[in-house]
């Protein structure tokens, strides 16, 4: 009879050590938000109201000029609070996103002329500080009430170049899709690292390559299905305007805003 090896009757002393994934589950999270906010574009529930897309953008193009021409800080606080008034009637968790951006991007231009109001031009530095949140406000207000494909539509009725909007449009979509790929392989790297792993970074490298790869072969085959369905670049038609409530109210409130403009 032979000998059972020493080696098989040795206890096992294996301890596992835990790592950290810290850098993985915040790139996991990153990606998800970024997903989750394009996918969760919906105009039915952001406004009690509904409005058409194009009054939309057409509002807030509106507003951009407006408050980058004017130098009177009443209209700029009125333009204000007409905007709060309008993110008082969105959701809960769109007002939150909303007024963090804008109270971030506020705070950094603030940050930025805060040398220029200590040597002596406060009033200058507080209506340009008052423009960026009005704008950014706006801005954000369209990004989340409004749908990125409507957004896209609208552009051709603005006789904005073909080039402009595909590019826009491909790369939103682009955005989905590679994210959800690069999330499916975060999770399996998440999933397969046992104990410690010191060429964990490493892996990260190869996901961040191997998406490169991926978009590459993506954007041969969407030339390819392009020219065999004929596609020229052009874009045709644009978003229909439909009159309801909503957009009555819009076009009364951008009417007085031009007025309160011009009377100022």
């Amino acid at each position: 009879m032979k000998e059972i090896p020493e080696w098989l009757l040795t206890e096992e002393t294996y301890v596992l050590q835990s790592d950290k994934n810290t850098f993985i589950d915040k790139s996991i999270q990153s990606i998800l938000k970024v997903i989750s906010r394009i996918k969760d574009q919906t105009s039915s529930r952001a406004l009690k109201y509904p409005v058409s897309a194009t009054l939309k953008v057409f509002s807030t193009l509106l507003l951009v000029v407006l408050l980058s021409v004017s130098r009177s800080p009443l209209f700029v606080m009125a333009v204000i609070v007409c905007l709060l008034v309008i993110l008082s009637l969105m959701e809960v968790r769109m007002i939150v996103g909303i007024l963090k951006v804008s109270c971030a991007a506020t705070l950094f231009s603030a940050f930025v002329l805060l040398p220029a109001a200590i040597w002596g031009d406060f009033f200058n530095s507080l209506l340009l500080v008052s423009k960026v949140f009005a704008n950014i406000l706006a801005v954000n207000i369209l990004s989340h009430s409004t749908n990125w494909n409507a957004i896209v539509s609208v552009l051709k009725s603005f006789f904005v170049p073909d080039m402009f909007i595909f590019v826009l449009d491909i790369t939103l979509k682009y955005l989905v899709l590679l994210g959800d790929f690069a999330l499916n392989m975060l999770q399996a790297l998440n999933l397969r690292s046992v104990g410690r792993d010191n060429s964990k970074y490493t892996s990260l490298s190869g996901i961040v390559g191997t998406t490169f790869i991926k978009s590459k072969e993506m954007a041969e085959d969407m030339q390819s299905a392009m020219e065999c369905r004929g596609f020229t670049g052009e874009y045709y038609g644009g978003h229909k305007l439909k009159m309801g409530i909503g957009d009555l109210l819009g076009t009364m409130l951008d009417a007085g805003i031009i007025f309160l403009f011009f009377v100022i």
